[in-house]
């Protein structure tokens, strides 16, 4: 058997035929470094420029090696695409082309029929447990899963953002056959699959890099993780691009989210990475990136990425929804209900405006189209970084929700859900790890004091009542409970999803390429309108009210067509009134 490479990695271990390998390391500290087969012989490497290391021995596919250095020192293959247990286990040969694809002809859909829904595989019973969801998913109207990090981290309970060895898919979700077959089920009911990648620091246990590889990292630079990661130097960068063009055509991943490039401190790696991905991929094949940016920089939105997430939007909804204004939130109590008509009509809330603590942020972003901007009411972070893990179920009126998810799922932005939420669930989705010792302390009480800030957690004793991060029943908390699918509560929920899902289908999805905003209005307290010229230049226009109370509102619009709203409510609406916690969603054929 011949191995026939669709792009060449440098870093890790690459099959060259059925019986041999090539290793290589970038380990630029070290003197000598051999690979050491479990079970066999140690191999000394030979030192090439630059500070590599690199043997083609006769091992193929399914050998365990771990890399021995100075004798002494013995790590996994930072590039290991599979690992044979934990961290700290063997690292494994895998022939990236053994998977046999069943739907060989998927070529992914157009970025402006994404529907996300973002999931943890963990959570949900590993790569064969989320292989299970998919038929209901795709029944529902979803049309993309988004996969939370998956590159193995330390133990096998984490949310993934602690992961130290990015080729490797974590080893308690399933082997690198599993994670194919999903993908590959997912292609086969016209499901894309999105991948979380975290490319701005490792987890805090089992990264070894600093020990052989110190120059992977800059002291003059610190995260919130610890010195930053040196995308300057060519081996560093092609270490991550390497991995993203891994997901793209070994594991034929339909799209990339990249965590917090705000902690990327060279803005010429994330073009490069586009670039590099953009030119590898198939002329006729869709492949999408996505950023979460805290800057809220634009101009990388015309330089080959997708779309943000627009957590601006998130925030200034839930003060709306929950009138929370604490922390990040206090962003965005001062007329939350002007800076919602701004996001409607231009993306982006803060456009260069100080935030409060006075640092300005953001670019101006009215130009861009709204399939620019993930909007979501839900996600990982914005659940799992509440102390309790409260879902926005349980903090806010049932009938404002509805009218927020109306919005999220009509309006032209690319929508994200959060699993679970489609059906109501209550389980809160908590922040969980499986640290041990002084590692685990420290998380647990960093965690706690997080939130020491918060006039709900300012003495000690309450906030030792937060969950344990390391502990077990924190994570079997935040499972999912799907037997409660078929509850009557629930249905009714799963109900409006996939009329709202239904309806994007059908009346968007043929029209939002080339869609731009017209505007938007404040209409009272928590109350606007806005309207959207679509791409066939038919109009969409979606009145919403989270407040309390009706508010006055101009007359209607003749020809416009009534898409959706709860029964009852537009009969009020014919009297200028736009009735509480409402939503009403209006289409008007082009002239």
């Amino acid at each position: 058997m011949s191995v026939h490479f669709t792009h060449t990695c440098r870093h890790g271990a690459t099959p060259i035929n059925a019986t041999h390998t090539r290793f290589a390391l970038w380990a630029p500290d070290a003197r000598q470094v051999s690979v050491r087969i479990v079970g066999g012989d140690s191999h000394p490497m030979r030192a090439e420029a630059d500070g590599w290391f690199v043997l083609e021995a006769p091992y193929g596919a399914g050998t365990l090696y771990r890399y021995q250095i100075d004798g002494d020192l013995q790590v996994p293959d930072p590039a290991s695409r599979a690992q044979a247990g934990d961290i700290l286990a063997p690292s494994i040969v895998v022939d990236p082309y053994a998977y046999g694809w069943r739907h060989e002809t998927w070529r992914g859909r157009p970025w402006h029929e994404t529907v996300l829904y973002e999931l943890h595989a963990g959570l949900l019973g590993g790569f064969t447990g989320v292989e299970a969801e998919l038929p209901r998913l795709a029944e529902l109207g979803i049309t993309a899963i988004e996969l939370m990090p998956v590159a193995e981290f330390p133990g096998e309970r984490n949310w993934g953002y602690d992961g130290v060895l990015p080729y490797a898919p974590e080893a308690a979700y399933g082997p690198p056959e599993a994670l194919k077959r999903l993908v590959d089920t997912a292609h086969g009911l016209g499901l894309m699959v999105f991948l979380d990648v975290v490319y701005n620091h490792f987890g805090p246990d089992g990264n070894f890099l600093g020990q052989y590889a110190g120059a992977f990292f800059r002291e003059d630079r610190h995260t919130p993780w610890g010195a930053a990661i040196d995308f300057r130097r060519r081996e560093v960068r092609d270490f991550f691009i390497d991995n993203a063009l891994m997901w793209v055509q070994d594991y034929r991943i339909d799209g990339l989210r990249l965590d917090a490039v705000h902690a990327i401190d060279d803005e010429s790696f994330l073009c490069e990475l586009a670039q590099r991905v953009r030119a590898a991929v198939e002329p006729d094949r869709y492949v999408h990136l996505v950023l979460e940016n805290e800057h809220n920089s634009a101009h990388l939105l015309e330089q080959g990425y997708d779309a943000q997430w627009n957590d601006d939007g998130h925030n200034v909804l839930h003060v709306l929804l929950t009138g929370e204004r604490e922390s990040y939130y206090a962003n965005y109590c001062q007329n939350p209900t002007g800076k919602l008509a701004r996001c409607l009509a231009e993306g982006f809330v803060y456009q260069g405006e100080p935030n409060r603590h006075g640092t300005p942020r953001g670019e101006p972003s009215a130009h861009l189209e709204p399939v620019s901007f993930v909007l979501f009411l839900q996600n990982h972070d914005q659940i799992g970084n509440r102390a309790f893990g409260e879902r926005l179920i349980s903090l806010c009126d049932p009938e404002a929700l509805r009218a927020a998810t109306t919005l999220l799922l009509l309006s032209p932005m690319v929508p994200l859900l959060f699993m679970g939420e489609e059906w109501g669930a209550r389980q809160p989705f908590l922040f969980f790890t499986s640290h041990h010792g002084e590692l685990a302390d420290a998380v647990r009480e960093g965690r706690r004091n997080e939130f020491r800030d918060f006039a709900a957690f300012a003495d000690a004793e309450t906030r030792a009542q937060i969950p344990d991060p390391n502990a077990e029943s924190t994570f079997a908390a935040s499972r999912p409970d799907r037997h409660a699918l078929a509850e009557p509560g629930h249905a009714e929920w799963l109900a409006l999803y996939r009329e709202l899902l239904d309806i994007r289908q059908r009346v968007l999805f043929p029209r939002l390429p080339g869609c731009r905003a017209l505007g938007a209005e404040v209409l009272g307290e928590s109350a606007v309108t806005a309207c959207w010229r679509l791409g066939d230049g038919s109009r969409l226009r979606i009145e919403l009210n989270l407040g309390a109370q009706a508010v006055d509102v101009p007359g209607e619009t003749p020809g416009a067509a009534l898409l959706q709203s709860r029964p009852g409510g537009f009969d009020e609406r014919r009297l200028g009134r736009l009735p509480a916690r409402l939503a009403l969603v209006y289409f008007e054929e082009a002239p």
